[in-house]
């Protein structure tokens, strides 16, 4: 029965996940904009906010930042500077995660919402779903934690100069070279803001699935079928798009930030690089690449939820 939930996931996540992967790119290097961590030696490199000016380098100027770009001409600009393919790269990386982080998610949710659901009524609390869906989130999160980073690593590397770009050939290339030059704590880089968002968007996105669709069905709106599926998953990503996109955005700045040897890290952590985002580019900054997240997410959930129930039904003999 545990086993089943697990494998009925696994599969539609990664579906959902590849599907996808092209928008996840894309808010990924929208949520990286504004953000500056181009080494030059001539100009000591610190964010806008924490720019004081020195008697030692009067003739230091930082250039103002480049002016905020839409969805669409963040996909254009990286079709005609990378290629087409560009817009999948890390997806190796997003089967990874997948396979690690959201069938593990979705393998525990099921397992709780079947000991936690009142045999009564079959129905199950939504504190009880959101309860269950905080859980499994967290250890799915901590489990996929290094195919997160190195998805991230990999789609934004072509917004790089080709000097600077680590140039993985693939997840398993990005995890072991990040192991070998930054230690093995760095595939769980960030992973405290992992398991965060994590927490929020399953919390978020599989009660929220849960407890639409229970109401849908029992005022009679719609009928169990595709209909009452995808509305409910909309719906649901929607709701998670929005308690998630602020963390997600620490999430990526952290765990894309560079390291260099002997040379203080950008940010000391998540609440450092909130606050510096927030001080260089404003409260609003937190919520770069919402467009490309709720165009992500909601997709992504819809796919996720409807390829679920389909599943279920090719298994449900098994």
């Amino acid at each position: 029965m545990g086993v089943k939930g697990f494998v009925e996931g696994g599969i539609a996540s990664i579906i959902a996940g590849c599907s996808t992967h092209p928008l996840d790119l894309l808010k990924v290097r929208m949520q990286l904009q504004g953000e500056t961590q181009v080494p030059n030696p001539a100009v000591q490199t610190l964010r806008p906010a924490l720019a004081f000016p020195t008697s030692a380098a009067p003739t230091a100027v930082h250039a103002p930042p480049p002016p905020r770009v839409g969805l669409v001409t963040v996909g254009v600009r990286i079709v005609q500077q990378e290629g087409v393919a560009a817009l999948f790269s890390g997806v190796s990386a997003t089967v990874l995660r997948q396979t690690l982080y959201s069938t593990t998610r979705m393998g525990l949710y099921d397992i709780l919402k079947k000991k936690w659901t009142d045999p009564a009524t079959g129905n199950m609390p939504l504190m009880s779903k959101i309860g269950a869906g905080l859980v499994a989130g967290g250890i799915g999160a901590a489990v996929g934690n290094p195919a997160d980073v190195a998805m991230v690593r990999m789609q934004a590397d072509g917004r790089l100069p080709p000097a600077q770009r680590r140039n993985y050939k693939s997840v398993l290339d990005a995890i072991t070279r990040m192991s070998k030059q930054e230690g093995i704590t760095s595939l769980w880089r960030g992973s405290s803001l992992t398991v965060n968002r994590a927490m929020l968007v399953t919390a978020s996105q599989l009660a929220s699935y849960d407890q639409i669709k229970e109401t849908i069905l029992q005022k009679g709106l719609m009928k169990d079928g595709l209909g009452t599926h995808v509305a409910s998953s909309f719906s649901a990503g929607f709701v998670a798009a929005v308690a998630s996109n602020p963390v997600d955005v620490i999430k990526t700045r952290v765990m894309n930030m560079k390291v260099e040897p002997g040379a203080a890290p950008p940010y000391t952590g998540a609440l450092d690089c909130a606050l510096k985002t927030v001080r260089a580019e404003g409260p609003m900054a937190l919520y770069k690449g919402f467009i490309p997240t709720i165009s992500r997410q909601g997709p992504f959930t819809v796919v996720l939820f409807v390829t679920l129930e389909q599943v279920r039904k090719l298994l449900k003999d098994f």
